[in-house]
């Protein structure tokens, strides 16, 4: 039973793939709360614009408490970096998909991730198991 387990786990050793790989999971969980919340409501999408940042802000707060705790020191490094990573993957995404350009939206974008995964990481270091 063991060797099953030990066969079917998965696990990502580098703390900052894990960390976007947490962010990424939480950012799908919060886009398909946001677009139930807009299909049962009768809310249009430009009303939206605060809960996305909302929801950026808590997917990488979670991807960079992930990040610290797996990386188990300067958790503020692994979770500002993460958020960095995960800002600008979402950027590029935008921008590859529906062809936008950069607006000053996108650094607060940038800077609302990096502090809220820096923070998160911070938090990160202190929940790691001694």
């Amino acid at each position: 039973m063991h060797m099953i387990r030990r066969v079917l786990s998965f696990r990502i050793a580098n703390p900052i793939l894990s960390g976007l790989y947490y962010s990424f999971f939480w950012m799908m969980l919060g886009a398909l709360v946001l677009s139930l919340l807009l299909w049962s409501s009768g809310m249009d999408e430009q009303s939206l614009s605060r809960y996305i940042y909302v929801v950026h802000a808590v997917a990488s707060l979670f991807g960079g408490i992930v990040a610290g705790k797996r990386a188990g020191k300067r958790g503020w490094y692994q979770g500002g970096l993460t958020g960095i990573l995960y800002g600008a993957l979402i950027i590029m995404i935008g921008f590859l998909a529906l062809d936008s350009h950069l607006q000053t939206g996108d650094l607060l974008l940038l800077a609302t991730a990096f502090a809220s995964a820096a923070i998160g990481g911070m938090f990160g270091v202190n929940l790691k198991n001694k």
